[in-house]
C-alpha cells in the first residue's frame, strides 16, 4: 500500500461492540481466583466453580448495582477476566519498550483510586508505580499479579 493511499472504512453498523474478556495466563488458577477477588472484587461466574484442581476460570466485575452475572447481549462495560493454567507464560502479561520500561498490556478504571491504591498496599499487592501529582490526563499506578502479569488503575 502506497503511503498516501486512503484506507476506505465502509459505512455500516458497528463490527465491535465491546471487549468480552481478557486473557490472563497464571500458574495457579485457585490461588489467583482468591487473590483477584480479594483485590478487584470479581466473583466466579456460574459457569465454574472455585476448586483447587481448576484449570481455567472466568471472572466477572459487579454492575453499578452489585450484580456479577449478566443477561447475553451485545454490550458489556467491564470484560470479564479468564484466568487459564500457563507454564510459560504465566507472568508474562505486559510487553517490555526498548528502554527497559514494562507496559501493562490492560488498565482498568476506577473512580476511587487512592482507595484501591490503600487495599493493595494493606494486602501485600506488588504496586510498581505511585501515583504521580498533577498528571494531564488523570492519576493512575502499575501493579502485578502474584505471577507477575502487569496491571494498570486509572482515575479520568
Amino acid at each position: 500500500m502506497q503511503k498516501n493511499e486512503e484506507i476506505k472504512v465502509e459505512e455500516r453498523l458497528e463490527d465491535i461492540t465491546g471487549i468480552t474478556c481478557i486473557y490472563i495466563p497464571v500458574s495457579n488458577v485457585y490461588e489467583s481466583v482468591k487473590w483477584y477477588q480479594k483485590n478487584l472484587g470479581v466473583q466466579n461466574t456460574h459457569h465454574n466453580k472455585h476448586e483447587p484442581e481448576m484449570e481455567i476460570a472466568i471472572l466477572r466485575f459487579p454492575d453499578h448495582n452489585g450484580n456479577f452475572e449478566i443477561e447475553a447481549g451485545l454490550r458489556s462495560t467491564v470484560p470479564a477476566l479468564f484466568l487459564g493454567t500457563a507454564t510459560e507464560a504465566a507472568g508474562s502479561y505486559g510487553f517490555t519498550y526498548g528502554d527497559g520500561y514494562r507496559q501493562a498490556v490492560a488498565c482498568f478504571i476506577t473512580p476511587r483510586i487512592q482507595e484501591m491504591y490503600d487495599r493493595f498496599k494493606k494486602n501485600g499487592v506488588n504496586i510498581v508505580s505511585d501515583i504521580p501529582e498533577n498528571r494531564p490526563c488523570g492519576p493512575n499506578f502499575s501493579f502485578c499479579d502474584p505471577d507477575g502479569n502487569r496491571f494498570e488503575l486509572w482515575q479520568p
